[in-house]
């Protein structure tokens, strides 16, 4: 019997013993590995930004980040750690285990000091576990830390308290920020010791018994000071947030505010202060009343004064006479708001809307006529799939619209770059060694004018093929595309095999690596750091990496750029530039904050202060990344400029040509249009009763109706000597249709970024884009044969935008109308609505249309001519669409396809050559159905 008691009772503790030391050894290799995770990725980071040259701003940014960490994690953990054995401490002692029998074992007397060396473990190693979490936490805001050191200031007051408003847009978030950490830490604490006391019995919350024991309530108490303490201060700091209030009428401080609001924080501070003297007066009473009357006077105050009465107030006192009492503090919303988003920069004048458009005056104003965009982007995308992405793994991400000087005119384009994707390989081609190895990158762009087509109704090619091919274009030396919007993966350059470049016919063409892009990897060490940061270890195992190997990460653009400046808001579109033979890419970057006194939040977004002051540059072969400063006016930029020296250049180092090609980026212009459809109104009055307020266009969508969105055109401005690039977009009054206006931003130096805003008058009507859109599907021509085309088989896809385009003081609209298949993906070109006054026609060409809109003088409409009905028009124009369509079967490689054309154009030559000679004719119009020729 005895041996069968005490044998188990031997085994126990070894087992006990060696279960601890396994959890031990476990909880070791899972901190450990974590710890070599982490640290591969900070050595990837640092080979990663020594390659892109940026280390300093690595260096800067990891130092913030570990400071931040190391003291939120070491206040942090002394708080909770300092209350957690200070609850051990003082805590009442577990009782000792009775003798339950005679015979029985004895209590051990050393069992309590055992359980509270454990518990004190414990409750140390919670509190590094808590302050690891909260340290991490606080540690991803490094930058807001930053910018209150390094902080410049803004140059102007709030009209409240006077502060430089660099005081809220860098000051108050830290702040706040510490106040937030302060509170939770506090809260944590209590929570924290609570529970120490709640195991040993000091806390006892049950259903028959509720208390807690003297030591209990003395550190309760003293915790409770101290949260009132930091309650005071928040108070204090409530002042200004008051300026970003909203209470319908006035967003920052209103008269309620000022005047109910603001006292009763004063009053609500003192109450704090207040409360937590009582709290720490209960150190020495430890009873309930104190701690009691504390947290009712304050909790309980700040409810009645700061809740209920100012809503009294406000109903009882100001809504009667709001405009009167509210309209100071209305002025200070319209002047901060329009600061904030620079719609101070925007010119208003009139524009008088007339209807004096002549075909004389269209030939004045040529250059406008010339880039009115016929090719939306959707359509023309599916074409670009369809006849220029080659093999199945290209792929086109979006497309450009951008201007480029082509034989000597300034024209606008459409165009996109060739990107390679691996995923789009076949199935049984996605190798590691095609992935990451071969298919290295895309190879050339694509580019079109906006207005040209072909007789087939496709776009005309100033760029195609691989390699590329300018017709008209500008030429590209160095086409490879190793950085892009599509580049997601890794890859190996400069390994011990060639990269695929291009596909030529049933071959492929190779080609080294030769730039300077990528991280060297030849080393073993490197490699298997990698292969560890990637989790993949073919990179380690592989042949095809050479000692001067080198690996492209990040080479998504966007990415790329937010590595390096992840404080900086990007814009959604980065655009493709082809400049001295290489290819660029642009983005634009934002600064912007959520501080700014008494300004309107933007729609949907987390700001109320935005500037583009950074346009960054990125080399699609060679990755590098470039920031140059668009707006050294901006305090945030010139912050991080401090923080980070040498980050932005000045934009006068941008190379010259690449100048040409900045655009004003439409995030900012849609975010800017947005505000100032209500802030245009800059009288309190008016502004109050919501009198003049606009919104964009309606048009019909693919999915219903649509707002119309923001675009780019060539034209040129009333009374300006020549043509520019602006993006643009009308306005409508609130819940109605007619035109209002129409708000424009300048694109070209040296008037970039202008602002101007053409107000159409409010004396009669003007109309606006959905009633054009009425009035042409109410046009009889019209409606039939769109419904005869979508009856065969065919499907009749509207232009995104009905484009509006101000010509003189005039309008004119415009939009295109494509054809395709019912089941194709091939859309073409095939008719151009344009309206003005109360014409609408569609025609083949833009031409046709504007020439039916404003017949030449002297040139009086007839119907076809005897000369323009012979046989010979007709055989022409057949031979010139085999002849295109020859064409387009040669750039597909399709052999057989050719032939035939060119063979059936042969016979509709030999058939001209019998009929009598062009003298014999003289209105030939042989060109007529081509408008790129």
């Amino acid at each position: 019997m005895t041996i069968g008691i005490t044998g188990p009772e031997r085994q126990v503790p070894g087992r006990s013993a060696l279960a601890r030391w396994v959890v031990a050894a476990i909880i070791v290799i899972i901190i450990l590995l974590w710890l070599a995770r982490i640290a591969g990725e900070i050595l990837v980071d640092w080979l990663w930004f020594s390659a892109v040259g940026y280390l300093q701003v690595f260096w800067t940014s990891l130092g913030a980040e570990a400071a931040i960490f190391a003291a939120v994690f070491a206040a942090t953990a002394a708080v909770l750690w300092l209350n957690g054995w200070l609850a051990v401490r003082f805590a009442r002692p577990p009782s000792m285990p009775p003798v339950t029998a005679p015979g029985g074992k004895r209590p051990d007397p050393f069992a309590v000091a055992r359980e509270q060396r454990t518990l004190s473990r414990l409750v140390a190693g919670t509190a590094v576990l808590l302050a690891v979490l909260v340290a991490a936490r606080e540690a991803g805001d490094w930058a807001t830390l930053l910018r209150y050191i390094y902080q410049v200031p803004y140059g102007s007051t709030d009209p409240l308290y006077g502060k430089d408003i660099g005081f809220y847009l860098f000051s108050l978030p830290v702040y706040v920020q510490i106040k937030n950490w302060m509170l939770f830490t506090l809260v944590l604490s209590a929570l924290f010791a609570g529970a120490v006391y709640w195991w040993h019995g000091d806390i006892e919350y049950g259903p028959h018994q509720r208390s807690m024991s003297p030591v209990a309530l003395a550190h309760g108490s003293a915790l409770l000071g101290l949260l009132f303490a930091v309650k005071a201060w928040s108070y204090g700091l409530d002042r200004y947030l008051l300026l970003y209030g909203d209470n319908g009428v006035v967003v920052g401080a209103s008269y309620t505010d000022i005047h109910v609001q603001l006292p009763v924080l004063w009053l609500l501070i003192g109450l704090s202060i207040l409360a937590a003297v009582a709290a720490w007066a209960n150190l020495g009473a430890r009873g309930y009343l104190l701690p009691a009357a504390a947290i009712l006077l304050v909790f309980g105050s700040a409810f009645v004064l700061s809740g209920i009465v100012p809503a009294l107030f406000r109903q009882i006192f100001v809504k009667p006479s709001e405009l009167q009492l509210e309209k100071p503090y209305i002025e200070r919303n319209i002047a901060l708001t329009r600061q904030a988003y620079d719609l101070d920069r925007i010119v208003a004048k009139p524009f008088a809307a007339e209807q004096t458009l002549t075909f004389r005056t269209l030939q004045a104003n040529k250059a406008t006529i010339d880039n009115i965009r016929l090719w939306d982007w959707l359509p023309l995308y599916d074409t670009y799939a369809q006849l220029q992405e080659i093999r199945t793994y290209y792929k086109f991400h979006d497309l450009d619209v951008d201007r480029y000087w082509l034989d000597g005119a300034y024209q606008s384009v459409m165009l996109s770059a060739r990107e390679l994707q691996p995923s789009l390989l076949p199935s049984n081609a996605q190798t590691w060694v095609n992935r990451h190895v071969l298919f290295t990158h895309g190879s050339g762009a694509v580019m079109s004018p906006v207005t040209r087509k072909t007789i087939e109704g496709l776009p005309y090619f100033y760029l195609r093929d691989i390699p590329p091919v300018a017709d008209g274009g500008p030429a590209i030396r160095e086409p490879r595309v190793y950085y892009g919007e599509e580049s997601n993966t890794y890859v190996i350059v400069k390994g011990t095999v060639p990269e695929f470049d291009y596909p030529k016919g049933q071959d492929n063409v190779y080609a080294a690596y030769g730039g300077s892009g990528g991280v060297p990897v030849g080393s073993l060490l490197r490699r298997m750091l990698f292969a560890q940061y990637f989790n993949d270890v073919n990179l380690l195992l592989t042949d095809y990496i050479a000692s001067d190997s080198r690996i492209m990460i990040r080479r998504n653009i966007r990415e790329r750029v937010r590595t390096i400046a992840p404080f900086l808001t990007l814009d959604h579109d980065p655009y493709l530039v082809i400049s001295d033979g290489r290819l660029f890419w642009i983005q634009d970057a934002y600064t912007t904050s959520s501080y700014f006194p008494s300004a309107q939040p933007a729609q949907d977004l987390d700001l109320n202060y935005i500037r583009n002051s950074v346009k960054i540059l990125i080399d699609a072969y060679n990755g590098t990344v470039a920031f140059y400063l668009a707006d050294p006016t901006d305090p945030i930029a010139a912050t991080y400029g401090r923080i980070f020296p040498g980050l932005f250049k000045p934009f006068a180092a941008m190379p010259a040509d690449l100048q040409k090609h900045i655009r004003y980026p439409e995030d900012l212009f849609l975010i800017q249009a947005r505000i100032y459809q209500t802030y245009h109104m800059e009288a309190a009055e008016v502004f109050y009763n919501r009198e003049d307020l606009w919104q964009f266009p309606r048009q019909p969508g693919s999915d219903g109706i649509a707002m119309m969105a923001p675009y780019y055109i060539i034209m040129r401005l009333p009374g300006e000597p020549q043509a520019e690039f602006f993006l643009m977009v009308p306005m409508v009054p609130s819940r109605r249709d007619n035109m209002i206006a129409w708000l424009a931003a300048r694109c070209d130096p040296p008037d970039y970024g202008k602002l101007i805003v053409y107000e159409f008058p409010k004396d009669r009507l003007i109309y606006g884009p959905f009633q054009i859109e009425a009035r042409i599907n109410q046009t009889t021509e019209i409606s039939q044969q769109i419904t005869l085309w979508n009856q065969m088989g065919s499907r009749v896809i509207r232009g995104a935008n009905l484009l509006v385009i101000p010509i003189e003081n005039a309008i004119l609209y415009v939009t295109p109308l494509y054809l395709r298949a019912e089941y194709g993906h091939l859309p073409e070109l095939k008719r151009v609505i344009a309206a003005y006054g109360e014409k609408v026609v569609m025609k083949e060409t833009l031409a046709e249309a504007l020439s039916a809109l404003f017949p030449e003088p002297g040139v009086t409409p007839t119907a076809p001519s005897a000369a323009t009905k012979t046989p010979l028009a007709g055989p022409a124009r057949q031979a010139l669409d085999h002849y295109s369509q020859a064409m387009e079967r040669l750039k597909a490689g399709d052999w057989a396809g050719f032939g035939t054309q060119i063979e059936a154009m042969r016979a509709l030559l030999e058939q001209l050559s019998k009929q009598p000679s062009d003298a014999e004719h003289p209105a030939l119009d042989g060109g007529k159905a081509d408008e790129s020729r």
